[in-house]
């Protein structure tokens, strides 16, 4: 047992959510701005959220040391 308590990266928190099988779960990239550039199926198809792919989960799950 560790004497010491590991910090959550507090945008990590923000950001991302754990499902309940463990993957990592994030808001799409490319809603926020420049939308008129954008056709209609690209926008509707950015909605909701999106699983990380494994290497990026292993990454944002360093962030988050005590989310299991």
């Amino acid at each position: 047992m560790s004497k010491y308590k590991l910090k959550t990266k507090s945008g990590a928190k923000k950001r991302f959510k754990l499902t309940a099988t463990g993957k990592i779960k994030a808001g799409v990239a490319g809603k926020r701005h420049r939308l008129i550039s954008h056709n209609s199926k690209y926008i509707r198809q950015q909605r909701g959220t999106a699983v990380l792919s494994e290497a990026d989960a292993r990454i944002v799950k360093s962030y988050m040391p005590y989310a299991k």
